[in-house]
């Protein structure tokens, strides 16, 4: 389990100070003992992957989850992605459906986010672990002191970001979020009901405000499929 605060050199930066707290410590004992007495997700060497895949200063967007995904072979440390060959989850299928009736592109067939956080999309679950076939089953561990401190420094120390708050337990996390230096957009959970609708067009919108901001654009369209 040391893999698990093995994380990008420039997070650890500006995180350094959460690994010295007494919560990460106790935080480091409950998840290290979770993973010897039983199954978790996702593998230990990935649990700071959205963090080593997005490092600090190259962030542009940060799409919030809960927590990983329960079932095997799903989680991956990037929030609602799910590894290549792996089935669509309802939730990224509900995220790939706005996006094809946003940008008028074919839906992925690979639900492999790697593409988006190597362009600056940080995929942050709210809790980096969970134990097999028990959604929240680490929600009180402590995780979420650690993934609000991110939250906070990116909102102190960078400008132009944008927070996309999917579902009621992301927007809590407004407060953290300082709305005249970056954007937020705000929409039902991609899991929620047929009732309550996905925000139409915030891909586009996102992507409207990183270009004022003489930002590059975000490629959502995920061009990994064989031509």
């Amino acid at each position: 389990m040391n893999a698990m605060i093995d994380i990008e050199a420039s997070w650890k930066q500006y995180l350094k100070s959460e690994f010295e707290k007494p919560y990460f410590a106790k935080l480091t004992e409950n998840v290290r003992n979770e993973y010897k007495n039983g199954l978790c997700f996702p593998p230990a060497k990935l649990v700071f992957n959205a963090f080593n895949l997005c490092p600090f200063n190259k962030v542009k967007v940060v799409i919030l989850g809960q927590d990983p995904y329960h079932e095997l072979g799903q989680a991956m440390g990037l929030s609602f992605s799910v590894p290549d060959g792996v089935m669509l989850p309802p939730s990224l299928q509900n995220i790939y459906k706005e996006i094809h009736s946003d940008l008028g592109k074919p839906i992925p067939t690979s639900g492999d986010l790697t593409r988006w956080a190597k362009q600056g999309v940080l995929l942050l679950n709210a809790t980096l672990t969970v134990r097999a076939h028990e959604a929240n089953s680490h929600q009180a561990l402590g995780w979420q002191n650690f993934t609000d401190a991110a939250i906070k420094a990116l909102n102190k120390n960078r400008e132009h970001i944008v927070f996309m708050l999917w579902g009621n337990n992301a927007k809590k996390k407004k407060n953290l979020i300082d709305i005249n230096r970056h954007c937020i957009i705000e929409s039902y959970h991609p899991a929620a009901r047929q009732r309550y609708k996905f925000k139409k067009h915030q891909f586009t919108c996102c992507n409207a405000y990183l270009k004022q901001q003489g930002l590059e654009e975000i490629d959502w369209l995920m061009r990994t499929e064989k031509k």
